[in-house]
């Protein structure tokens, strides 16, 4: 091959390798720049290429440094003839001279198109973030649509619930407006119907207190004049004085030949008065065997007439104040079944319970047989008949009473019952079978009993207790003591049937009166007891003259008949 062509000679064929145009990575084909393209800056060039001289690919891979890689492809040049010689020639001379005047152009312009596509590149990656910002946008915009969707939802339920509660809500009030008319209407006929009872009730009190006056005397108990009072107490003499209480001096003496007690008030009593107005109502219109019997009454100058009770108060016996002779058991038992029967008495009158309120020892007289009778009813109170039962109470503004007797419920609340007599009724026996005084005495007879030491606390006095029986009689009446009036025991079912079988066993050991006035032991009692109830029976003041009940009642009776 001649020397001159040896220029138009590939560096790329050197060792058969044969060249092959880096594809680039991106497509810039859409990038322009404004400016002409290099196929188009050298016309005559091309147009004396025969066989059509490849375009120049710009690629990111273009070698600066050699020109002849941005050929493509490698194509020999076959010159057989030698009219191509002249051609060739002028060719390679053209391919130097277009080299050097535009290497530099060639370069400025692949430096612009990396420029563009770095620019192109970066904006391409923005426009990437960007979307994938915009779709995250969106699909928080699309949760928060459906949370908001969901709050609207709840929102709906919500308010359609307020409205149905609102709805009911009016309906219940329109109820209770409707009810409250209707107990208002209701109130109005009671109070209407209260009103005319109590113009009836008042008009009738007029009427009888008409009646009263035309009559002269009450017809339930026999009026007894001033100076028939004084008469009989030879002018209030202080040897025929017998006692004295809280209420006024109480005188023994004879009235329509039987021995009577008049009791007197005393015009500084406090009280004195009502609880005057108090017994008289109160006594004249009840009878029974263990209450004592009123006899009349003067009115004008405060005057209560009484049977006359011979052994006076139980107080005083157990006691034995006076040195009077000791109570046997079967006496102590007979008493406390005789209290309960009257009390229970006050508790099932008619139509209204009675609540006695001062229920002690000393309120206990005893008549020549030592029967015992409930007295000093001035205290007393009628209450409403549910009274009677232990849920339903009657408030009092002041509470009455004997101290270490009241009912502690009541005395803190002033709430009345028929229970309140039930604790009363407690200390009262314990001080039956003890003759201790009442302070604190509950609490001395639970240790005692606690301890095993019962007999010590037993009256030493009577010689022969059933001790057994003792603390049967010493438990009831602890439980008749609780503090709690629900925990005390039902008077008429629990208290007064054990009490009556003790007196029933009371009565088995009763010692008998022979004919001829001495006494002996029954089949069943022991020779102390036998001891003891001689003394009682032997005893003058036991023996002395009165009347017993039954007596008493046939007095009553003529009396009453007389007039």
């Amino acid at each position: 091959m001649p020397e001159d062509m040896e220029i138009s000679r590939s560096p790329f064929t050197r060792g058969h390798i044969k060249y092959e145009p880096s594809i680039p990575d991106c497509d810039i084909s859409f990038v322009s720049s404004g400016r002409p393209s290099t196929d188009r800056m050298f016309p005559s060039l091309y147009d004396n290429l025969e066989y059509g001289t490849p375009r120049l690919s710009v690629s990111s891979d273009y070698d600066n440094r050699s020109f002849g890689s941005s050929y493509s492809g490698n194509r020999s040049m076959d010159f057989s003839s030698s009219q191509y010689e002249l051609s060739s020639s002028s060719l390679e001379s053209g391919r130097t001279s277009w080299s050097s005047q535009n290497m530099d152009d060639v370069e400025a312009e692949m430096r612009r198109l990396r420029q563009e596509l770095k620019q192109t590149m970066d904006m391409y990656s923005a426009a990437c973030k960007e979307a994938l910002t915009a779709k995250q946008r969106a699909k928080e915009l699309h949760s928060w649509k459906l949370q908001e969707e969901q709050k609207i939802e709840e929102a709906r339920l919500s308010e359609e619930a307020a409205l149905s509660l609102a709805e009911k809500e009016k309906a219940k009030c329109k109820a209770a407006i409707e009810a409250a008319q209707a107990a208002q209407r209701i109130a109005e006929l009671e109070a209407q119907k209260r009103i005319n009872a109590e113009k009836k009730a008042s008009k009738e009190a007029d009427e009888r207190k008409m009646a009263k006056k035309s009559l002269g005397h009450d017809l339930r108990y026999r009026r007894y004049t001033i100076e028939e009072i004084e008469a009989a107490t030879e002018h209030f003499s202080p040897s025929r004085k017998i006692g004295e209480g809280g209420y006024g001096p109480v005188y023994k003496c004879n009235l329509d030949h039987t021995p009577v007690a008049i009791k007197v008030l005393r015009p500084d009593a406090a009280q004195g008065e009502s609880q005057f107005h108090q017994e008289v109502e109160v006594l004249s219109c009840i009878r029974h065997p263990n209450m004592v019997l009123l006899l009349g009454a003067c009115p004008e100058y405060g005057c209560l007439v009484y049977e006359y009770m011979a052994n006076g108060n139980l107080e005083d016996r157990l006691f034995r104040r006076n040195n009077t002779p000791v109570l046997p058991w079967q006496v102590r038992f007979r008493i406390a079944a005789e209290i309960a029967t009257g009390l229970l008495f006050l508790h099932q009158t008619k139509p209204e319970p009675l609540v006695h309120r001062d229920l002690k020892p000393a309120n206990i007289l005893l008549d020549r047989n030592y029967v015992s009778k409930i007295s000093d009813v001035g205290l007393a109170r009628l209450v409403p008949p549910s009274v009677a039962n232990s849920v339903t109470q009657y408030h009092m503004t002041s509470t009455a009473g004997t101290f270490c007797y009241i009912d502690p419920e009541y005395q803190q609340t002033g709430m009345l019952g028929t229970k309140s007599d039930i604790y009363s009724l407690g200390i009262l026996l314990l001080q039956i079978i003890t003759a201790k005084p009442p302070m604190g005495l509950t609490h001395h007879v639970e240790h005692a009993i606690e301890n095993g030491s019962f007999t010590g606390i037993l009256d030493p006095a009577v010689l022969d207790w059933p001790v057994e029986e003792a603390l049967i009689f010493a438990k009831l009446a602890l439980k008749c003591s609780e503090l709690r009036r629900k925990d005390r025991p039902d008077l008429g079912q629990v208290v007064l049937p054990e009490f009556n079988r003790l007196r029933a066993l009371g009565e088995e050991n009763m010692p008998f009166i022979t004919p001829g006035g001495s006494a002996g032991p029954s089949p069943n009692h022991s020779q102390a007891s036998t001891s003891s109830n001689q003394d009682f029976l032997s005893d003058p003041q036991s023996l002395q003259s009165g009347y017993d009940s039954s007596r008493s009642r046939s007095n009553t009776s003529s009396f009453i008949g007389r007039r």
